[in-house]
Formats: structure tokens, sequence, C-alpha cells
């Protein structure tokens, strides 16, 4: 059996240990978390599916549930700056003994399972919630849903987000498709949120295909702006005069109605007041998502990176910083649509500075040259080391009152927060 008494050492030999870095399929995980946690002892769990908006989700109910004073988990992926964010209690990444110490206990009873990095973490992060006396805890899907790691847990609440066009190798390439994998995670008798306005008829198909108790939003829940506030309608339950979800963009309204759906559906368990559900709407944080940093030239950081994320993110530019230019630091994987963000994005965008990443999934600079001559984004700029090469040259090029945009990719996002906290790039 492998140890290690660091956590930075403990990752790099996980990284190396399985063949695939994403392999779908329950059979291994599943058999060590049987051996792991032989009861399945867990506490109450909403799990969170989706293409676009999970991370959001899961925000809101874990604001949600902290401002009501119960004890929560919430695990989510990728991370940004620490492997630690991936697996929070009480809001708070949880610490790397906790992390290596649940490692430690997953290798014990591994025996000749082999383990991805995410099958790793996820059973790291099942391991401590149910150890550590949660009162509910919040699981966010990979990828997919029917054969995600996150799946070996029967959830209490299924939730979906939205369903578009990404991981087409592993998912499908068509809505259908996709949505039928993410509907793996309902189960027989149990809710099943569906917060896509238009899902795809397998969605549904597979909600009473499995006997789960389907809610949609616009059918079964609802909301209704009236800004600067909102208000909420689910059956026989109604909130008026909501503050304004702390995250932006008009699919947040969407997000925050498929949050408070689960909080009146497990009200019953975990009862949560009016006043915790509005401290939760305003509080809720999500590193990297639609991240403002105000000053002369406004930075927004953005993991957008398929086509229905970017709309959002085109809608958000043009709502709250509209007729100004805009200078946008990007990169992306090779396997996203990336022709098709560059057509929505380009309007918006007045040029563009591509950024080189140091992986293996990474969109080379000769590949990204050739999307770009068949796209109608002219105004590009190639050749940098890396990030703050490209940033520097985008800020240089700034007016007072331009906006510089950081999109594209989650590595990038991760590269950008890293050289904001150990530099001087946003002054």
């Amino acid at each position: 059996m492998m140890y290690f008494d660091s956590l930075p050492g403990w990752l790099r030999w996980q990284e190396g240990l399985h063949p695939l870095a994403i392999d779908l399929g329950l059979e291994r995980v599943a058999a060590v978390y049987d051996a792991l946690n032989p009861r399945h002892h867990k506490p109450l769990t909403i799990t969170v599916a989706g293409t676009n908006g999970k991370g959001s989700c899961v925000a809101y109910l874990e604001a949600i549930y902290k401002a009501q004073g119960y004890r929560v988990g919430s695990y989510t992926s990728p991370h940004i700056i620490k492997y630690n964010e991936r697996i929070k209690i009480a809001g708070e990444p949880v610490s790397d003994e906790l992390i290596c110490e649940a490692f430690a206990r997953i290798e014990s009873v591994r025996d000749n399972h082999s383990l991805s990095y995410f099958e790793f973490g996820t059973l790291a992060a099942l391991d401590i919630f149910w150890r550590s006396e949660l009162d509910i805890q919040l699981l966010e899907v990979g990828l997919g849903g029917r054969l995600d790691a996150v799946n070996i847990v029967d959830p209490d609440i299924a939730l979906i987000t939205s369903i578009g066009i990404d991981h087409v190798y592993w998912l499908g390439d068509t809505r259908e498709a996709i949505g039928r994998e993410k509907a793996g995670i309902f189960r027989a008798a149990t809710p099943a949120i569906v917060g896509d306005p238009n899902p795809p008829e397998s969605v549904m198909a597979t909600a009473h295909e499995k006997n789960a108790l389907p809610h949609g939003i616009n059918k079964d829940f609802y909301y209704k702006k009236h800004l600067p506030t909102w208000d909420w309608h689910g059956g026989e339950k109604h909130h008026f005069d909501l503050p304004e979800p702390a995250l932006k963009g008009e699919h947040q309204y969407r997000n925050a109605s498929s949050a408070i759906l689960a909080v009146e559906l497990l009200s019953g368990s975990l009862p949560v007041s009016e006043t915790a559900i509005r401290q939760g709407l305003e509080t809720a944080g999500l590193k990297g998502r639609f991240q403002l940093f105000p000053g002369d030239n406004p930075i927004i950081v953005d993991v957008g990176h398929n086509p229905e994320a970017v709309n959002t993110l085109a809608d958000y530019l043009a709502e709250y910083f509209p007729e100004r230019r805009v200078h946008a630091v990007f990169s992306m994987m090779k396997d996203k649509n990336i022709a098709g963000v560059l057509e929505i994005m380009d309007p918006v965008v007045d040029d563009w500075f591509f950024v080189p990443l140091a992986n293996h999934r990474a969109i080379s600079e000769t590949a990204m040259r050739e999307i770009f001559l068949q796209s109608p984004a002219s105004k590009v700029c190639f050749g940098f080391k890396g990030f703050a090469d490209a940033f520097n040259a985008a800020k240089n090029q700034a007016q007072p009152g331009d906006v510089l945009l950081v999109f594209g990719s989650f590595f990038l996002v991760s590269d950008c927060l890293n050289e904001f906290e150990k530099s001087e790039l946003t002054t």
C-alpha cells in the first residue's frame, strides 16, 4: 500500500495511478466505496448535474444552509487555486491533513482497483463528510451524471441545471443524448428538479422511467422579476420581494430558483427560514464565475468555455458594461467548440490575446491560429509566454474605462487568480 506525508505527494501519485484521466463507470469506485463505508452512511444529499450552473446552485444551497446554522459539506470540481477548494465544510476548504487521512483510508481498502484522480477525490469527500456529522452534503457531478463517480450515492434531491453541448466524446453530440446521461442521477420516488426551461425530452422520459418525481421550471416552479427584487413560487410555497442573487446574469435567477425549490422540498427534515434564504441569495460566492475586480479598467474573470456559457457572458457584458471596449485574454481546451465560442463573443470583444497553456488538453497556438483564420475575429495577438505576458499586453492597450476579460478555461482562470494573488497585475 502506498502512503504519503503530504497532499501534493498524494496528488502527484494519483495523477499517474490510472491510465485514463477520465474513465466513466461506477464499478471500480463503487467497489472501493463499499469497502470504505460498508453501511453507506451519509447525511442528507443533494446531487447537482448540468452543463452550466452546477457550481452556482451548490453555492446558493451552501450559503442558505450555512445562514440557517446547519453544518453543510460541498464537493465541487475542478478547483481554481488549491485542491482543498473541492471539499468544503461550512463554506471553508478542509485541511490537507483531513484529506490525506481520507486518502490513506481509501488506499487501505482499494485492493487492486485502479482509481482515477477524480474518483480518489470523490471518495475522499464522501468519507470526510460522513465522518463529520453534517446535516447535509452537496455533491456536484464532475462529468455527465449516470456514470460519474458521484452517482454511487443515492441523493435525497437530484437537480439538473442546464443541458448544453459539451464533453461530446464522453456524453454524445446531441442534447437528447447528453440529457439522458445527466438524468442518470434521478432515483425512484425522489424529487428530480430540472432547472433548464427547455430540457431535452430524454430528461423527463428518464424521470418517468425511473419513477422519479420531476419538478420543471416554468411548470412546477417559477420566478418573476420586478427589479430590484423578484418573487418565487412553487406549489403552495411562495417567497416575495427576494433580493437580487449575488451571482450575476439572467441564468442565476433559474439557478437560485432551483436551489430554493430543493430547500423547500427538504424543509420537513431541514427547516429553513425566509431570512436564511434571503441571506444565502445575497452572500453566495463562486470563485472564477463572473468575478469582477473593479477599477479604471474593470477586470472580469469567468470560466465559461462552451457556447451556452459564453452566451450568458456576452449578455452580462452587454447589460453591465454597455458600449465599453473589451480586451479578451483567452484560451480553451482543444475538445471544446472553440469556433462556436468565438462566433458568440466576437461581437462584444474588440481584440483577443491568446494564452498558450501548459496542459496536454489545451489547444496549441498553431491550431488556434487556424481557427481564428476561419472566424470573424480578426484582431488577435499571439506569441505570449503565458498569462501574465498576455494580460499585461491587453492592459497596456486598454484605455480608461475599457474592460479586461479573462475567460475560456479553468486552467487559464487558475493561472490568472494565482497571478493576481502574488502580483500587482490588478492595480
